[in-house]
């Protein structure tokens, strides 16, 4: 013999099963497009080094240049 289930715990059931789906479809959607991106990043070429080494120097020269103002 079968149980009868209630309507509303069929209805709980199936807002479950429900909200289990969503959020594990929305996890392997987040973790396939971060393995997207990842796969990007590594066919780009990188940017050149000494660009960011020259952007350092200019700002630590402007730093050295600043005037001190004295007060009375």
């Amino acid at each position: 013999m079968r149980r009868e289930l209630s309507p509303g715990l069929k209805i709980l059931w199936v807002w479950t099963l429900g909200t289990a789906a969503v959020l594990v479809t929305s996890v392997v959607r987040t973790r396939m497009r971060d393995m997207e991106t990842l796969t990007n990043t590594e066919h780009q070429p990188q940017p050149q080094q000494h660009d960011t080494e020259t952007l350092m120097a200019d700002s630590s020269t402007q730093s050295s240049e600043l005037i001190r103002e004295e007060k009375p």
